[in-house]
């Protein structure tokens, strides 16, 4: 016998799904600085001491492409700033011999937000990693996370091949490039140095990192490399990403992450 269907069939039925609307975390600020292009991110709500870490792109980069860090950082309770350093993304002119003087200025930016004497991290990949060791005695920063660091020799090699990705005001940087050895600057280092390093990195040997860890003189630095990747595996990696944010934390004296609340 047949019987009578009312609707559609079984075949025209469709199950509909609610598609979910994801809204990521957006910067507290966006801003520039003396012609530096930043992003600032600060929790909602705090407990004493607030601490920050600055963070550097490689050469070639922007700070949009550290965002995924900055996020992390606000997770762990912690504020960061990302900048475009010049030469590169919406940042004015070329990058110069101001490189460091620039993070030193960008640095006075998130002290401005969280406090005059907050503790200060600086976490660099690659040509960031090279500067952040530099630039951290003058920013008075408590750590440094520096990622397959770039050479001083690499980073002239590139200058003068033209192969680096940005702008720059060649004379100017190569005296500055030549007149900063990054193996003096980590042998002179008084603060915690993490280094994290592919194995597989085809721009910037393992190697360096492995002697750059042997001048280190600090007892809390550590030098953790990984197998396989690449020169950029190491930066975006979850689960480096966490423990490069729990030693800073640590290190920093930051209040334990389940105390802290984010800003949506």
């Amino acid at each position: 016998m047949w019987w009578p269907t009312s609707g559609r069939s079984c075949h025209a039925r469709r199950v509909r799904r609610r598609l979910r609307t994801v809204n990521p975390v957006r910067p507290t600020e966006l801003g520039t600085w003396d012609g530096l292009s930043y992003s600032l991110w600060v929790p909602g709500r705090v407990e004493s001491p607030q601490c920050g870490v600055v963070i550097l792109h490689g050469a070639g980069s922007c700070k949009e492409n550290h965002h995924d860090f900055a996020r992390a950082a606000l997770a762990t309770g912690l504020a960061a700033i990302v900048f475009d350093q010049r030469g590169h993304g919406a940042s004015e002119g070329a990058m110069d011999s101001r490189v460091v003087d620039d993070v030193v200025a960008i640095a006075a930016v998130l002290r401005s937000s969280i406090g005059a004497d907050a503790p200060l991290a600086l976490r660099g990949s690659s040509m960031g990693g090279y500067i952040a060791i530099l630039a951290a005695p003058l920013v008075e920063a408590r750590a440094v996370v520096a990622i397959c660091p770039a050479s001083t020799e690499g980073l002239r090699r590139g200058l003068t091949s033209g192969t680096l990705g940005f702008r720059a005001d060649i004379g100017s940087l190569d005296r500055f490039l030549s007149a900063h050895e990054l193996d003096e600057a980590v042998g002179t280092l008084e603060v915690p140095l993490l280094l994290l390093h592919a194995e597989g990195d085809e721009q910037v040997p393992v190697e360096h990192s492995r002697e750059l860890a042997k001048r280190v003189r600090v007892p809390e630095s550590r030098l953790i490399t990984v197998p396989g990747g690449h020169h950029r595996s190491v930066q975006h990696d979850p689960e480096l990403r966490s423990i490069s944010l729990r030693w800073i934390a640590r290190t920093l004296g930051a209040v334990p992450p389940a105390r802290w609340e984010t800003r949506g």
